[in-house]
């Protein structure tokens, strides 16, 4: 039996349209700030989206970009700078970055009322502890997609592949909180295909297309792909060899149209709740 797809559109639309109705009698509009290093293709596409959806919920928006040759200083100030900014309720910082490890404290320099993508690392300890706090936009969406098509979490082994601690780190705290069973793997890990194949739920967003083929995956598993890579003619392409793996599992989140949006819907969602936090009305 072929998996079913779940496809995040209508989620996201449901998201968007809750956040329409909220801000529309706002007097004070909420405002998003988006911090980007350089001119990666893959965080214009992003920043295109999101201005696109802002537009539509009525949501202010605005990039800051600085050239990748500058240093983590001028970076981590141009953050201090945002955080002043009584009209920018939010702030994300966009991957990815210069390797090197100022990027921590460009991180830690986003005021947690702000940080609507979970990024600074009181933010992290926050929703580790179960305290209130903006939940990450990409694992949150892909907990959402779950939710939304009914997947159960409660004593499931869930695999987590990344290409980065935070990513990773973010996911499976969400997981752990609806009581999976975690296990967190990089993509060049050892041993990588025998974990993926003890995986009930797999979710992959390691930036390797092809990475996850058919004999990686359990029969009947929920595959969530969010990776999004561009390939040579621009278009996103996932971790999952999509015509391999679709018919061995229960569920699969396509790429593009599936956990993509509902990660949009979030951001937007996170920052009417930061200017509510704000005092904005």
């Amino acid at each position: 039996m072929p998996a079913a797809i779940m496809e995040g559109k209508s989620l996201a639309a449901r998201i968007l349209d809750q956040v329409r109705e909220r801000t529309e009698h706002m007097s004070d509009r909420p405002g998003l700030a988006l911090v980007a290093l350089g001119d990666d293709p893959v965080s214009q596409r992003w920043e295109k989206s999101v201005k696109r959806d802002c537009r539509q919920c009525g949501i202010y928006c605005d990039t800051f970009r600085l050239p990748r040759e500058l240093g983590w200083e001028e970076l981590a100030g141009l953050v201090e700078f945002l955080n002043g900014r009584e009209n920018m309720d939010g702030i994300q910082v966009l991957f990815p970055l210069a390797d090197g490890q100022g990027e921590q404290a460009v991180l830690s320099a986003i005021r947690p009322d702000k940080d609507v993508d979970c990024l600074n690392p009181v933010s992290l300890g926050g929703l580790m502890a179960g305290a209130p706090a903006f939940w990450p936009c990409a694992p949150g969406g892909v907990v959402r997609l779950l939710e939304e098509y009914g997947v159960d979490l409660t004593g499931r082994r869930c695999v987590v592949v990344g290409r980065s601690d935070l990513s990773e780190r973010r996911q499976a705290i969400l997981l752990l909180g609806r009581e999976a069973t975690v296990t967190v793997c990089q993509a060049e890990a050892p041993g990588l295909a025998g974990a993926c194949r003890q995986a009930d739920v797999l979710i992959t967003a390691a930036g390797r297309p092809g990475l996850i083929p058919a004999d990686w995956v359990k029969e009947g598993a929920v595959v969530v792909d969010a990776a999004f890579t561009p390939d040579a003619r621009g278009q996103l392409c996932g971790d999952v060899v999509w015509e391999q793996v679709a018919p061995r599992a229960s569920y699969i989140a396509p790429v593009p149209g599936g956990v993509g949006p509902v990660i949009r819907a979030m951001l937007l969602e996170n920052t009417w709740k930061a200017a509510l936090r704000h005092g904005k009305t």
